[in-house]
């Protein structure tokens, strides 16, 4: 079995009706594991088993539902030679079009120019170039790369938002004149010049705004009713077509003409929409600021010159130079010069960061003071900017548990609804008298109610508000669009989020596990004390111990190879090496000497007594120190003591947590005296000791089975499988160090007080989550009952169905406003 995971583009979804039968039509499909289809994101993401099932096949099966995939586009444009007269650019055209891949192609005569649009799945830069050559022209040059797709997914929500807009107002240039005909009729009961002329007049003007700008709306529900289902767009055509089809019988019987209600509805519907779009796009806006920080052009040294050339055309291995106050163009690391970098864009933090030659640089970040030569080491989707941005749709695409319910509610909402609607025509009919007596009773302070209409009437007029007040666009919009705003959010100010399952984990914890090396400290431990015993000079015992330890990757090895270069010790030569976990090194520094450097339990295995120096290790623990053990053929010859600093913020980050009612607990693999000393140092509630890094794991699980939901706070890679135990794991890095994979949440900036940010972006996205469910619940269970019984006008009601939907999304970018850092940073500022 290979799984997979895509993301599926799709168009034509209207509510969350549409969404909910793509998910059910999908997930019948052999070979489909999971399916999250996200309305706000207008995204399928799918994992599924490629040796069952292929993307072509998924695509195929989304668009026998009625919906299309917009398939991934780039576009390029090509210098064409030897066109003569404007058949040879349409000739050129008709190739282009015929070639496997190419969605458009425009050859323009006068500029000699072909711009072309394709998927770069499905052909490639030499296979247009091959057509265009066989038929007898040149391309003579390839004027753009390859534009990221972005680009085009822009220009078609602009598009769409323009398309709305021009319906909007079609609708509502006939739509005025009804309502202002209508007004003399409903005020004065007078039909201006006469009944005919007023009921012809009606059913003329709304014709047009339903079957020209509602017409889109008219195909959605055809095709849902088609394939079996039923979306918001069925509420609504059934709604103003009842309304209509009242027109012409009123000619005959006596019945109320509501073609020009039917005409209000659908100008308020499209009116709603394109309000809804707009406040959907406001709340995807942080994946666009992303995209737009990307720099366009790099200026690169090729052949012994500068050039500049376009981001696409930058090479692994390029030498980039970045001048004070230029963007940088892509990861790479310095080999030249020296500055300080802006790199709030990844961390969210304003205080430039310092640069030399060997340190690493963010693509996007600038370049504030000096001049940089830096080389390039990612590209693409390699970049660290790229693996954000991935990380965001993957937050969007994902769900909270909370929005399982409302997925249940909404896959049976527009079913019941037409069964309501379906009861409100028949019982008003059978029951008139029975119906009609809560109008009755208000017409004394609700206008629009008139029981002294026709049977007939007042059950259309009862149906139809039934229709469309109903509004499951709310429910569905509820969550997606808040985790939109709050994804984004999170990775303006350094937070990555995962997974949308973590924001609801993330606001129930209890309690917060700390790694203490990188995490809680700096990570760059440093040598604070030698003693030597034995016979042995504190500059042997150096050169001994960093000459073991240079096979070591851990942060403590690191400061004794650094003291040793300090001090220009050489080193010795080493074999037989071997890492012990959670304990130290065992080597050979000649034929007959066996070296070990590590803790207490390295020298206890090994039955050396080293207890002559017990009062100074107690001692240099109690500092918060750690000390390395040395011994040589079975003689314990000395210790060695680090020091790692706090970083600048773990004091009142921690303080700040505790406050907000979480309990910190540190986990370390030092012994209890110096876990304790720097947990006394931060204000760390509990310490667990000498915790191996395989034996995390179930300490995780033990806290887990006392407290409740549990956080981990981790470098991600010493950490990992811990990271994974906890109910929500937090990966803490700086900078391109960072490992995205480790975590549910991943800290860009390596401050312990992204940790507040994180809690708080997670309480504050889950109120909204709340408030949204509560709004669409409310105002669905309220209004329904509401119009059944015949007190809400057709019109309001789908003015109230269109502000449910614009209120959720308002709500969800109104997340936007909450501050979320650390009050000990407010403070400061």
């Amino acid at each position: 079995m290979s799984i997979q995971k895509k993301e599926f583009k799709i168009a034509g979804m209207h509510c969350a009706s549409c969404s909910q039968a793509i998910e059910k039509a999908l997930s019948k499909v052999k070979g489909i594991k999971k399916i999250n289809v996200n309305l706000a994101t207008e995204t399928a993401y799918i994992e599924y088993d490629n040796e069952t099932i292929n993307k072509e096949k998924i695509i195929e099966a989304i668009r026998k539902t009625g919906y299309d995939v917009i398939e991934e586009s780039k576009k390029i444009t090509l210098r064409i030679g030897g066109m003569t007269c404007a058949s040879c650019s349409q000739a050129i055209e008709k190739t282009l079009i015929k070639t496997k891949g190419v969605k458009k192609a425009n050859v323009n005569l006068a500029t000699e120019k072909a711009t072309i649009s394709f998927n770069p799945k499905k052909t490639q830069y030499n296979e247009i170039k091959n057509a265009i050559e066989k038929i007898g022209y040149q391309v003579l040059r390839r004027e753009e790369k390859f534009t990221r797709s972005f680009k085009d997914e822009e220009n078609i929500e602009a598009q769409k938002l323009t398309n709305k807009r021009k319906k909007v107002i079609l609708a509502w240039a006939l739509t005025v004149p009804i309502v202002v005909w209508m007004i003399p009729e409903m005020v004065f009961s007078i039909s201006f010049p006469s009944p005919l002329v007023f009921n012809l007049g009606l059913i003329f003007l709304a014709a047009p705004v339903l079957f020209i700008p509602g017409w889109s709306t008219y195909k959605s529900a055809a095709k849902a009713i088609w394939h079996r289902t039923a979306n918001m767009d069925v509420l609504i055509m059934l709604g103003t077509l009842a309304s209509f089809l009242t027109g012409p019988p009123s000619f005959f019987v006596d019945l109320a003409n509501y073609a020009g209600v039917g005409a209000m509805i659908m100008a308020f519907h499209l009116t709603g929409r394109y309000i809804e779009a707009k406040a959907k796009g406001r709340a995807s806006q942080a994946i666009k600021r992303l995209l737009e920080l990307e720099a366009k052009t790099a200026t690169i040294i090729r052949e012994g010159r500068e050039q500049e050339v376009p981001i696409d055309e930058v090479e692994k291995g390029d030498l980039m130079i970045i001048r004070p106050g230029d963007k940088i163009p892509t990861d790479g690391i310095v080999v030249e010069g020296e500055s300080s970098i802006d790199e709030s864009m990844a961390t969210g933090e304003s205080m430039p960061v310092p640069k030399k030659s060997g340190d690493a640089v963010i693509g996007a970040t600038i370049n504030q003071l000096g001049l940089l030569k830096v080389k390039t080491t990612k590209i693409g989707k390699e970049t660290f900017l790229s693996q954000i941005i991935k990380m965001v749709e993957e937050a969007q695409g994902s769900k909270v548990p909370i929005q399982d319910f409302a997925d249940r509610v909404t896959s049976y909402f527009v079913p019941t609804v037409l069964i309501l609607a379906t009861f409100t025509l028949v019982a008003w009919l059978v029951f008139p008298i029975q119906m009609g007596s809560v109008g009755v009773w208000a017409t004394q302070f609700l206008p629009w109610v008139n029981p002294n209409l026709g049977i007939v009437s007042l059950a259309v007029f009862a149906t139809v508000a039934t229709l469309v007040i109903a509004c499951p666009c709310a429910l569905g919009l509820a969550t997606p669009t808040v985790l939109m705003v709050g994804s984004g959010m999170g990775a303006e100010n350094g937070v990555l989020i995962r997974q949308g399952s973590a924001i609801q984990a993330l606001k129930d914890v209890a309690v917060i596990v700390f790694d203490k090396t990188g995490t809680i400290t700096k990570g760059k431990p440093e040598v604070t004390d030698i003693i030597s015993v034995n016979k042995v000079s504190e500059k042997e015992l150096l050169k001994i111990a960093a000459s073991v330890e240079k096979g070591s990757e851990h942060p403590l090895a690191g400061a004794i190879i650094k003291k040793a270069q300090e001090e220009k010790i050489s080193f010795l030569k080493i074999s037989k090496f071997e890492s012990i976990t959670g304990k130290g090194i065992r080597a050979k520094i000649s034929p007959e000497n066996f070296v070990l450097v590590g803790n207490r339990k390295l020298m206890d295995d090994a039955k050396i007594n080293y207890s002559e120096l017990e009062a100074e290790l107690i001692e240099l623990e109690k500092e918060a120190k750690t000390v390395t053990l040395v011994a040589k053929d079975k003689t314990f010859i000395g210790i060695i003591a680090e020091a790692d600093k706090l970083k600048d913020d773990s004091i009142n980050a921690i303080s700040e947590l505790e406050k907000m009612g979480l309990q910190t607990i540190m986990v370390t693999g030092d012994n209890k005296r110096t876990g304790e000393a720097i947990a006394k140092k931060v204000g760390i509630s509990k310490v667990v000791a000498e915790v191996l890094p395989d034996k995390k794991v179930s300490e995780i699980q033990k806290l887990q089975a006392e407290f409740g939901l549990v956080a981990m706070v981790g470098d991600g890679i010493n950490d990992a499988p811990a990271l994974t135990q906890a109910d929500v794991g937090i990966a803490i890095g700086t900078g391109t160090d960072v490992a995205i994979e480790a975590g549910d949440v991943v800290l860009v900036g390596g401050k312990l007080s992204d940790v507040v940010k994180a809690i708080k972006l997670s309480r504050a996205t889950f109120r909204k989550i709340k408030q949204n469910l509560f709004w669409a619940f409310f105002y669905n269970s309220i209004m329904i009952p509401f119009a059944i019984l015949g007190l809400a006008h057709p019109v309001i009601a789908e003015i109230a169905m269109a502000t449910s939907s614009i209120t959720v999304v308002t709500n969800a970018n109104l997340l936007r406003r909450t501050n979320i850092q650390p009050d000990f940073l407010k403070e400061v500022n």
